[in-house]
């Protein structure tokens, strides 16, 4: 009876440390959207480097998580999650240190990797000691807290920046992971896979490079030019390593992306909805504190209260999703949502810079709420639309594809309002080079030095024409969700055996 016990509180104590774990990572990409104003105003820095604060984060985080779940399995779950959240609690000290923005963006790299660590060795060790229905409550757990730390990460971050400096921010999710590695390390058992191969190294290296280097090119591309020598190389070594990386997984004998899932249409279609968010949700929760803040010059605590309206659906949604899915199939209800929240979008591209509150909450809301729908079902349908002895690479590939998506989209949709904000600015008498510097720099929020490139232009005029221009992405992000949302219903429309009662049991998005 008292091994019984010992057993149900150590398993227990083990998922308070994994939803610990799972309430910092969304504090880790939230937080530092809402401070970067006073982030460049303490370390300076260039739009890219700027951006990098975001994107080095997500990049990391994407590109190594189906590696750091191989070597999970291989040299042991506790030692890789415990490692992963030391490196996280570390790497939020040493960004309150960092002596400029590079070493700033190389820490949040760090960071990225340690939360990667965290993520699939904790997941891993989860699935390990809980079954059946405890699995699916555990696992519900940590997406209500992954759920927690985005929908209340801006409001907490916009209250710490005001009480305690950007600094506090930077720390929040490091505070989270020391809290889980005080309960981790004397309560949790150390498990490993006896059959685990070990890390697919050339794969990793491959995937890995693809993606940096195509996340770095679109960077680059608003300052150096599409057609630049620098740019063109970045995204055509992209792609060599992007074919290489291809060439390698076929070639393996246990891959790290197992190609042949790709044969399984509704496979795709979960791969499809997994980026949805990533353009029609995520984007937001950094292009929208920027704008409140460094251009609106709003609080960060009043910021944090209108991202609030925006993610805080994701509270509720998803139980909702999981209730509707008894009844209707995941491609329905997963499209309905997309529609709503391409609805949302199209009524935020109205809403002028300065606007109130009561003018935003409602698009806000619609956004939020219609992205919490399919994030109710995503990663059960990730995991039951293909075979059972594949699950776990399923579900290591899905989570990478949204990571890695958010990084991509994030790069792309910033590249994309910088070019919309300089064809809205049009001439001036500064010279084309100072509309498409002070285009970069609106986009960062830095709305100071855009007024000091361009001294023909006033600050009206300056806020009018990223008003134009932030209201035509959104329309183009509604676009690209309409689009989504009829692909994604037309690839997942059928129910796959025993799907429905899958997917209606598991977890919201973690």
């Amino acid at each position: 009876m008292s091994s019984s016990l010992s057993s149900t509180s150590s398993r227990n104590w083990l998922l308070a440390a994994v939803c610990l774990a799972a309430l910092g990572m969304p504090l880790s990409f939230t937080g530092p959207a809402v401070v970067l104003p006073a982030v460049h105003s303490a370390l300076g820095g260039s739009p890219v480097q700027l951006n990098w604060v975001t994107n080095a984060f997500m990049l990391s985080f994407g590109a190594t998580l189906m590696a750091a779940g191989a070597l999970a399995d291989a040299y042991g779950r506790k030692r890789v999650f415990l490692l992963g959240l030391a490196v996280v609690a570390l790497s939020a000290s040493l960004l309150t240190l960092a002596p400029g923005i590079v070493a700033f963006d190389l820490v949040r790299a760090l960071q990225g990797l340690g939360s990667a660590a965290a993520f699939a060795a904790g997941t891993a060790a989860l699935a390990q000691v809980f079954d059946g229905p405890a699995r699916m409550r555990a696992f519900s757990a940590i997406g209500t807290s992954f759920g927690v730390g985005l929908s209340c990460g801006a409001i907490l971050s916009g209250w710490l920046a005001e009480r305690f400096g950007w600094q506090a921010v930077m720390l929040s999710p490091g505070a989270a992971s020391l809290v889980a590695l005080c309960i981790a390390a004397p309560s949790m058992r150390e498990s490993r896979n006896p059959n685990a191969m070990g890390l697919d190294g050339p794969g990793t290296l491959s995937f890995t490079t693809a993606l940096s280097l195509l996340t770095l090119g679109v960077l680059q591309a608003p300052e150096s030019g599409w057609g630049s020598p620098w740019v063109v190389g970045l995204l055509a070594g992209a792609a060599l390593m992007g074919a290489a990386f291809i060439a390698i997984e076929r070639r393996v004998a246990h891959p790290m992306l197992d190609l042949s899932l790709f044969r399984f249409p509704r496979f795709v279609g979960v791969q499809l909805l997994a980026a949805a968010p990533a353009y029609g949700f995520v984007v937001l929760l950094v292009l929208l504190p920027i704008r409140f803040i460094g251009l609106e010059g709003r609080s960060a605590l009043e910021a944090g209260s209108f991202m609030f309206a925006l993610s805080g659906p994701i509270l509720v949604v998803p139980t909702l999703a999981a209730w509707l899915a008894h009844r209707f199939s995941a491609g329905a209800i997963s499209a309905v949502g997309l529609l709503v929240c391409a609805a949302g979008l199209a009524w935020l591209s109205r809403c002028a810079p300065g606007a109130p509150l009561h003018e935003l909450a409602g698009a806000l809301l619609l956004i939020g709420a219609g992205i919490g729908l399919p994030w109710g079902l995503m990663d059960g349908l990730a995991v039951s639309v293909v075979p059972r002895e594949r699950a776990g690479m399923a579900s290591g590939i899905f989570n990478t594809v949204r990571v890695a998506g958010e990084g991509i989209a994030l790069a792309l949709v910033g590249a994309g309002l910088t070019a919309l904000v300089a064809g809205r600015l049009g001439h001036s008498a500064a010279g084309p080079q100072a509309v498409s510097q002070a285009a970069q720099r609106m986009t960062t929020g830095d709305l100071s030095q855009a007024l000091a490139l361009l001294p023909d232009v006033d600050r009206a005029a300056l806020l009018q024409a990223y008003g134009a221009a932030f209201g035509s992405l959104l329309c183009v992000l509604a676009g690209v969700t309409v689009l989504t949302a009829l692909v994604v219903f037309l690839f997942l429309r059928r129910e796959g055996r025993g799907e429905e009662q899958a997917v209606g049991l598991e977890s919201p998005a973690c």
